[in-house]
């Protein structure tokens, strides 16, 4: 009888701490996979909320720019007026509101023409002469390019 035993093909059986180990690494795999779902959920929500920001400023900014245009080229004396220290105050909430939210203004006076953030609208050269239109950046990202004009 003990050599029928032997004989009877025997069943494998596999030792306990093997089985808790493939669970424990599944369960691990699992939860990687999903605190990375978390993340790019995460990031594809910032992605679209600065999409979102980008273009309502692209709407936005040139209204602003606009109202800097109109203070900017008033006379001497009419800067003095009540009503244009009024809008300069606006104009400088504006300003400190945009700055809060991530927005910088593109710096261009007497600065070397960049390519990536400026687009020459005249001139040859590699010096900016002068602005045509302020350009912007959004966290460090180009929304708007300054227009310049340039010079040698």
């Amino acid at each position: 009888m003990d050599q029928e035993k032997d004989l009877e093909p025997k069943e494998e059986t596999i030792p306990e701490d093997s089985a808790s180990d493939d669970y424990k690494e599944q369960y691990l795999r699992a939860l990687a996979d999903y605190q990375n779902l978390l993340r790019q959920t995460q990031k594809e929500k910032e992605d679209f909320w600065r999409f979102a920001l980008a273009d309502f400023l692209c709407d936005l900014l040139p209204i602003y720019d606009h109202l800097k245009m109109s203070v900017a080229n008033l006379k001497e004396d009419e800067q003095k007026s009540p009503w244009v220290e009024g809008v300069k105050y606006v104009l400088k909430q504006f300003k400190d509101t945009l700055e809060a939210r991530g927005v910088e203004e593109i710096e261009t006076k007497d600065m070397p023409f960049d390519h990536d953030t400026m687009e020459a609208l005249e001139g040859e050269g590699e010096m900016v002469e002068r602005e045509a239109k302020a350009g912007y950046k959004l966290q460090g990202k180009v929304i708007m390019p300054a227009k310049v004009i340039v010079k040698k």
